[in-house]
């Protein structure tokens, strides 16, 4: 499958001829999700979840739909009647010619002052894994493993804990919005081979419009 980063944590894969977006928010382009035949949405914070985003999306294909956990479906199925599916945890189905996987339950915690909200995880084709927000651990082999490196929520030591736990065969950033530039060259240092070490996993980042075969 071709794996395209958009922005922030969106990404898109396309295989088969068929398109599939995850986390089309507020900080990835107006037209993220343009294209898709089906969109999944981790959880409701603005910069994973944007209805804009998704109506355009569901605008240009009349047969695109959505599948994502209950807080994000109340919020807009009245929109999109008949075309948003509910998940959590332990489910599977097919979307856009993907076999997918939920997998997690609640967001990471930001503070303990801070309610935690739901937050699942997608695993498709047994191959790649968007965590959402939350450090999740698919408990079986993942090639691909989507990995959220920077956040109000982490720290550099809980995200190369997590590619350590994991164990994916290569590890590709997302989450990096709010990460400048001047940073960027630091994490690639502590991810990488130069660094503490994540357990002999691949570390690399795609800009936004980059595409890579995983």
């Amino acid at each position: 499958m071709q794996l395209t980063k958009k922005g922030h944590a969106c990404i898109r894969l396309e295989k088969d001829g068929q398109v599939l977006v995850i986390d089309p928010g507020t900080f990835s382009e107006e037209d993220a999700a343009v294209g898709a035949d089906a969109v999944l949405v981790t959880h409701e914070h603005l910069d994973h979840f944007n209805e804009d985003r998704l109506r355009a999306a569901l605008d240009a294909n009349p047969g695109a739909e959505i599948w994502t956990l209950p807080s994000v479906a109340g919020q807009i199925s009245a929109a999109f009647p008949g075309r948003v599916h509910t998940v959590g945890h332990g489910d599977t189905f097919t979307a856009a010619g993907f076999e997918v996987e939920v997998h997690g339950e609640l967001h990471a915690v930001i503070h303990p002052d801070i309610p935690r909200i739901t937050n699942v995880g997608y695993l498709l084709d047994g191959s790649v894994f968007h965590p959402g927000d939350a450090l999740t651990v698919p408990g079986r082999p993942v090639e691909t493993l989507m990995l959220p490196v920077h956040a109000p929520w982490n720290k550099v030591a809980e995200v190369i804990e997590y590619v350590r736990e994991v164990k994916p065969q290569r590890a590709i950033d997302v989450h990096d919005g709010l990460l400048t530039d001047i940073a960027r060259p630091v994490y690639d240092r502590l991810l990488g081979p130069d660094g503490p070490g994540v357990g002999g996993a691949e570390h690399g980042r795609l800009a936004p419009g980059e595409s890579t075969t995983v």
